[in-house]
């Protein structure tokens, strides 16, 4: 018994067993990268500052400074 004698209905089983095989493995991979990238995303807010606190932190330690430096010109003035 050779390939000449398989019955079509088997080779065409065989085939699509292997695509469905490759499909699903090709599935289960996409699933778990997209997995990481959720927990990766998720991440963001914890790993790194958004712009509007950015600026916010900035504003406040300007404040801060200019505070300081009339402070400083205030005592240049007396002496």
């Amino acid at each position: 018994m050779g390939f000449a004698t398989l019955d079509p209905q088997i080779i065409f089983n065989v085939v699509v067993g292997l695509a469905a095989f490759f499909g699903g493995y090709s599935l289960s991979q996409i699933t778990k990268t997209l997995d990481r990238l959720d927990a990766d995303v998720r991440q963001l807010p914890i790993l790194y500052v958004s712009k509007a606190d950015y600026r916010d932190d900035l504003k406040s330690i300007s404040t801060k400074l200019g505070k300081i430096f009339d402070k400083l010109d205030e005592k240049a003035d007396k002496s």
